[in-house]
């Protein structure tokens, strides 16, 4: 006999902490770290779009590295601080649904955003005189699209396989956003497909950008030990650390988040490390490729005296 079971079209998402002495605070630190990323990630587009100094293949994926941090935190942090401040745990199914499209978007086009700065480090370093040559206006427009295309087709693909699911016991996600795997495991509908194709693609996708992040930097450490000039090492480990710190930080996270999502004693862990990837590294990301890049605190200088 078929027991007839209701669909559910609400979650409660139990968030960081179900501490209420905390909601306050934890609200508070959240928007300064949402308006601090907001701000860093539109102000340096603003700046790259400003200053024709910086219209060059290096902070063309800046500009853009930026929005997709910016799309990144603006997926899970509004939610995240409604919850704080009102103390409603309550997601539609039709919300869970576009937050994890958003943030899956994003986060695929970040992943090979990241291939793309690498690969153009790499042209500069190595092939110095046929930089603009290689990196032309048109490579460039279609590296962005190439890759954008990749995040919407992604995300719309795990999107497509969601509706295939029912959910009719639990509707509690013990998380601060829409996990896909916590999704999954509340899922009347056996979520085996989903599952397959799920990390299938994600194991491609991180493996294969970072190999080739890797390929790119080792060529270009090559390279540098090639120089004689001590200025000329200096410059390029300059103009390569940024980027190596935030490959480091980003990839470091995911292989963090996929050792312990197996793991039951570590769901508060596990949490934290979402945390990192999905709101700090977009508010770091700014001041890393900033702080210590002359040409963008240039910039900044001669728009701030204007």
């Amino acid at each position: 006999m078929q027991v007839n079971r209701t669909q559910l079209t609400e979650f409660v998402l139990r968030g960081i902490t179900d501490r209420p002495e905390l909601q306050v605070l934890l609200f508070l630190v959240f928007f300064l770290v949402y308006v601090i990323t907001m701000v860093g990630n539109l102000g340096l587009i603003f700046l790259i779009w400003k200053d024709p100094h910086l219209h060059t293949p290096m902070y063309f994926f800046l500009g853009n590295l930026a929005f997709v941090d910016a799309c990144t935190s603006s997926s899970v942090t509004p939610k995240m601080l409604v919850k704080f401040l009102n103390k409603n745990d309550m997601i539609s199914l039709g919300e869970c649904f576009a937050q994890f499209y958003f943030f899956c978007f994003s986060a695929t086009a970040e992943v090979f955003l990241l291939v793309a700065m690498a690969y153009d480090r790499y042209v500069a370093i190595c092939n110095p005189l046929l930089y603009l040559m290689v990196m032309s206006n048109r490579l460039c427009v279609q590296f962005i699209s190439v890759l954008y295309l990749i995040g919407f087709l992604h995300a719309l693909l795990h999107i497509g396989l969601l509706f295939r699911l029912t959910f009719c016991s639990s509707n509690i996600i013990d998380h601060f956003y829409c996990e896909i795997l916590l999704l999954y495991s509340i899922s009347c509908t056996d979520p085996s497909i989903n599952a397959f194709v799920a990390f299938t693609f994600a194991i491609f996708m991180q493996a294969s950008t970072f190999f080739s992040i890797i390929v790119s930097y080792a060529r270009v450490l090559f390279a540098i030990l090639k120089t004689k000039s001590e200025r000329g090492r200096k410059k390029a480990f300059s103009t390569c650390s940024s980027h190596l710190l935030s490959v480091s930080l980003f990839y470091g996270t995911l292989f963090i988040i996929y050792v312990l999502s197996g793991s039951e004693r570590n769901k508060y862990q596990g949490k934290m490390y979402s945390l990192f990837y999905t709101i700090i590294i977009p508010l770091l990301n700014p001041f890393i490729y900033s702080l210590r890049n002359r040409e963008v605190l240039g910039a900044l200088g001669k728009l701030t005296k204007c």
